[in-house]
């Protein structure tokens, strides 16, 4: 309760459920539908604002992975430990390993389960 998460897809159906379900448990969500965008709003919020990043895979102008990889390499404290987790259809375990290599901490397979992405928050926001 009260954490922000900075949520991150272009299929607005998905982002409307997602806010939903993360709203429901009392978190802050702040969207983005590209990962330029997410990587903005992240460089503009001030160093610890957002407690973690829920970031799709496949998305116009920069994907999830160039944009966890950007976030990693930002000059600022938080951007090496903000927990990342990929939302993806894509949930072989190439598809998980790619995320892992781009800097994130795990992995939900889309269509998303509310107790599996509540269970790795708490997991990664201990």
């Amino acid at each position: 309760q009260g954490r922000r998460v900075l949520l991150v897809d272009d299929n607005e159906m998905n982002v409307e459920i997602a806010k939903a379900v993360l709203e429901m448990r009392g978190m802050l969500v702040s969207c983005a539908n590209d990962g330029e965008k997410a990587c903005e709003k992240f460089a503009e919020s001030e160093p610890g604002y957002f407690d973690v990043i829920l970031m799709d895979i496949r998305m116009p102008v920069m994907n999830g992975h160039d944009a966890a990889k950007k976030i990693r390499r930002m000059d600022r404290g938080d951007a090496k430990n903000i927990p990342i987790v990929a939302m993806s259809a894509d949930a072989f375990d190439d598809d998980i390993q790619a995320s892992l290599d781009a800097g994130m901490n795990g992995h939900i397979a889309k269509p998303v389960d509310p107790e599996k992405l509540y269970a790795m928050l708490e997991a990664l926001l201990k």
